[in-house]
């Protein structure tokens, strides 16, 4: 099949890289600037593994919709960024929303300007991380909508979303990813800060995964 992967640079979406490349698929890769504090540190991690593997990439602007994104600390410098594991009392602040459709909206219409086959995005499972857009049940209406939203049906894939983040860094592994590229940290400093969240279920699935952590933290 020929793909496009949503791509931030980070664990997952480099493990999915990888992982659709293993399985022979044609990939290219869709970097979004939807005003992300950790924007730079996303490009740049992305330019480079993408270089590295020869994948043409592409970035969409969608600063403009800053303001319809509401105060969530990915997108609004105002908010705070909670620090700790995910938690349902501090996940809706880093819940951007409705980003994972937006993100996908965009990769299928590129997909079906080149009559590509499939748009894959990195959901995965996690007893923490329960963002509404991660769930199978969006990942399988995103799929449903796909396939009648064109003249020819696509099909939106996301093979790690019963996995948990410990599976996606052992697939890694198995894959040679290079894990000391990618990006997670939503604070976006010159190194991960090891307090957000994102930082805390990264240390916590190389951890659960047996895996030694290639990453530098602050905390």
């Amino acid at each position: 099949m020929r793909v496009v992967v949503i791509y931030s640079g980070g664990l997952d979406s480099t493990t999915l890289l990888y992982h659709l490349r293993a399985a022979d698929h044609q990939v290219v890769a869709l970097s979004v600037n939807y005003g992300q504090r950790h924007l730079d540190r996303e490009m740049a991690a992305s330019d480079v593994i993408c270089g590295g593997l020869g994948v043409h990439r592409r970035v969409v602007d969608l600063t403009s919709l800053g303001g319809f994104l509401g105060r969530n600390a990915l997108t609004n410098a105002g908010v705070a960024l909670p620090a700790g594991r995910y938690a349902s009392e501090t996940i809706g602040q880093t819940t951007v929303p409705n980003r994972n459709m937006v993100l996908l909206s965009v990769g299928i219409a590129w997909a079906a300007s080149m009559e590509f086959d499939a748009v894959a995005f990195g959901a995965h499972a996690g007893e923490h991380t329960n963002y509404p857009d991660c769930q199978p049940p969006f990942a399988e209406a995103m799929d449903r909508a796909a396939a009648v939203c064109d003249f020819r049906p696509l099909r939106v894939l996301a093979p790690f979303v019963h996995w948990v983040k410990a599976d996606i860094i052992r697939r890694g592994v198995d894959l040679r990813v290079p894990f000391e590229l990618t990006w997670s940290c939503y604070a976006g400093g010159e190194s991960h800060c090891g307090r957000c969240s994102t930082c805390v279920d990264r240390r916590t699935a190389f951890r659960r995964a047996g895996v030694p952590d290639p990453t530098t933290y602050l905390e």
